[in-house]
């Protein structure tokens, strides 16, 4: 269906509808843009035109912004009290219908019984809608297996994932049409595969919230405290009530009120309903849990990481229930869950990884204590979580929970965490509050753990990441205050001498960069062997914007990646790159989608750690040497690891499995 796609309808040009129209023009669809008024509507298209010029600068749009607009036609949609026969003309033309219009049902059905008269009888008509039933809304048609949820997230442009929530009627091709549309407007999607209250993102997001709440108000402890746990201890882009005052109390007051009066079961918060009913709302009011300096002036509220003093698995517990409830149910796949909360929600981990990581009987324990203290009969452990208890899956530590796991063994420095999956290890930049800056600390500590993890001959392979959304963003020039040229130069060579380590370690180094790489961040990346990011990452040699260059191989390696030209133009200009242009220069190995990131990662370690170790070595060390000296002594450089290899016991193994046709078992001998 989606591939006959031609011309799409958004009614609704709000924040959400006009960010909608914007994504599909872009993708080169046809689009009528309906609301009540053409003031609406030209503030809209001023709107869409400036975004748009924002990502015409960063090279975000293959097309001219004018090119763009063309595309988009703006219709009012209401008059003398009803819907237009504007309206009803640009349905009859169109293939697919997205609303967007205010979360009342009564609306929403009004519009669908109208869409229903007047489209296509082939056109699929969806709803934008975060926490009405689909059925619902569907009812007011007579085509119902053609009415699906396509809930975006905000804003639209720059928020990869959409929820695609099936009705009770929703035909299979439905659903499957609106994911490649979704697609082809460059979003990730999961799939509601039950109609229920809130769908992934929100049910979970609630329950969160619903933590907060309690810990608040039954559980002795401070916004703040709440909000720096969230941040530093879970890695969440934002504290719980930092979320909601960014986003709008009222929207999540009127979410939850939806929700609640179909079903979900959650304690009441009277911080949230105080707010409300006062009229604060958060950054759009000027005042909410936060003050701020003005209405819709955002300035980050002071949350201090010594206040993170809440143990991270009350505020989890909740959400990880609610997931356990949603997979048991059949609402949605495992991997789906975790998708729609690393995407809609910008968690690092997935909902059913911190499980596996607190360990599910801690996780029973924590609901059985807030059931008990906080008196939420809720928060009785759902049965799969039992269930997984009583069979011993507890998650990382028995190697087996949501996910099955090696051995493993993990060791946490003050700057890094190292993790050991024979025969993997994992190298984490863990200052996730700080976009994993580098400091000196964290360049002694990396050096430790390398020459540690060389030692270790259950280790084949070393993959480096960052913690929370970035990969490293640099160097931290806060740890440079004061500091003379001479502490910058020992910095320097400091930081030299561990990527010259990684460049010429004897085992392969995979970097998997997600979010931001940038200035030793990128430097730190570029010397590894094989670069995998994700389709979000952003990566660049900023330093020139601050006045310097880059100092720990940024002019070399990267002018070996991608070339000199291109490192002049991206070292001189500081721009940022994203991942698929960085790929195209050759700086990074491939781009996958963000969930994807450490599977990728991981699948490619195992591949490579079923090779020959020293062949490895020698591979690494004939091509990095041999780029450094002319092609003839290159040559002999080649030419002398391959005749030395031959006296390995790898070798007669390789040969003798390929001999008898079965999988070899290389030692490193």
């Amino acid at each position: 269906m989606a591939g006959e796609v031609k011309t799409i309808t958004v009614v609704g040009a709000g924040t959400m509808g006009h960010g909608i129209a914007e994504l599909a023009a872009i993708a080169g669809f046809k689009v009528y843009l309906a609301d009540i008024n053409m003031d609406i509507l030209n503030n809209a298209l001023q709107r869409i035109r400036w975004s748009l010029e924002k990502l015409a600068e960063k090279g975000r749009i293959r097309e001219s912004v004018n090119t763009v607009m063309s595309r988009i036609t703006p219709i009012v949609s209401v008059k003398d009290g009803g819907y237009s026969e504007e309206l009803a003309k640009a349905l009859s033309e169109s293939d697919f219908m997205i609303e967007a219009i205010p979360e009342k049902l009564e609306l929403k059905q009004q519009l669908f019984a109208f869409a229903d008269k007047h489209a296509k009888e082939s056109a699929i008509l969806a709803s934008n809608t975060s926490s009405l039933p689909i059925t619902e809304i569907a009812a007011a048609t007579t085509r119902p297996d053609k009415v699906v949820g396509m809930h975006f997230f905000n804003p639209p442009v720059l928020m990869p994932l959409v929820e695609v929530v099936k009705g009770e009627k929703t035909s299979e091709e439905t659903v499957a049409a609106t994911v490649d549309l979704a697609k082809k407007m460059g979003k990730q999607t999961v799939v509601v595969k039950k109609d229920v209250p809130g769908f992934i993102v929100n049910r979970i997001l609630g329950r969160l919230m619903e933590s907060a709440c309690l810990l608040v108000e039954k559980g002795g402890y401070t916004v703040v405290q709440v909000d720096a746990t969230a941040k530093y201890l879970l890695g969440l882009p934002m504290g719980v009530f930092e979320l909601a005052d960014y986003s709008g109390i009222d929207v999540f007051y009127y979410v939850f009120e939806a929700m609640s009066r179909r079903g979900f079961k959650s304690a009441k918060c009277s911080i949230f309903e105080e707010k409300f009913k006062a009229g604060e709302y958060g950054v759009k009011s000027g005042k909410g849990i936060y003050s701020y300096p003005a209405p819709n002036k955002y300035v980050k509220p002071s949350i201090p990481r010594d206040e993170a003093k809440v143990d991270p698995l009350l505020l989890m517990a909740l959400p990880i229930n609610e997931a356990a409830w949603l997979l048991r149910d059949d609402v949605a796949t495992k991997e789906d869950i975790d998708k729609a909360v690393k995407l809609g929600l910008g968690w690092p981990k997935g909902v059913f990884e911190y499980a596996d990581e607190f360990g599910l009987d801690k996780v029973v324990e924590a609901l059985q204590r807030i059931k008990r203290d906080f008196g939420v009969e809720h928060a009785e452990p759902d049965p799969l979580l039992r269930q997984m208890v009583e069979e011993g899956r507890l998650g990382r530590k028995t190697g087996k929970g949501f996910y099955e796991y090696g051995e493993v063994e993990e060791k946490k420095m003050e700057t890094l965490l190292v993790r050991v999956e024979k025969p993997i290890a994992w190298i984490v930049l863990n200052r996730p509050d700080k976009l994993n800056a580098i400091s000196p600390k964290m360049i002694t500590e990396l050096s430790q753990a390398l020459d540690e993890l060389e030692e270790n001959d259950d280790v084949r392979v070393v993959i480096l990441t960052g913690a929370g959304r970035a990969f490293s963003a640099g160097a931290d020039v806060t740890a440079f205050a004061q500091v003379t040229p001479i502490d910058i130069l020992r910095f320097s060579r400091k930081f030299q001498e561990v990527t010259l380590k990684i460049q010429f370690y004897t085992k392969p180094v995979i970097v998997a960069i997600k979010g931001y790489a940038l200035g030793g961040g990128l430097e730190l990346a570029m010397s590894g062997d094989i670069r995998i990011a994700s389709e979000d990452a952003m990566l660049g040699q900023p330093e020139i914007n601050l006045g310097f260059i880059p100092g720990a191989g940024g002019t070399q390696r990267l002018a070996r990646l991608a070339g000199p030209a291109r490192a002049k133009e991206l070292i001189m200009t500081g721009d940022m790159i994203p991942a698929r242009d960085a790929e195209k220069m050759g700086i990074v190995n491939r781009v996958v989608p963000p969930e994807l990131l450490e599977q990728e990662a991981r699948s490619l370690a195992l591949k490579l750690a079923e090779k020959p170790p020293i062949a490895l070595a020698a591979a690494k060390y004939a091509i990095d040497f041999g780029l450094e000296s002319n092609i003839w002594a290159g040559l002999q450089l080649e030419a002398s690891l391959f005749s030395v290899l031959f006296s390995t016991e790898d070798v007669i193994e390789g040969v003798t499995a390929f001999l008898e046709k079965r999988k070899p078992r290389f030692k490193g001998r």
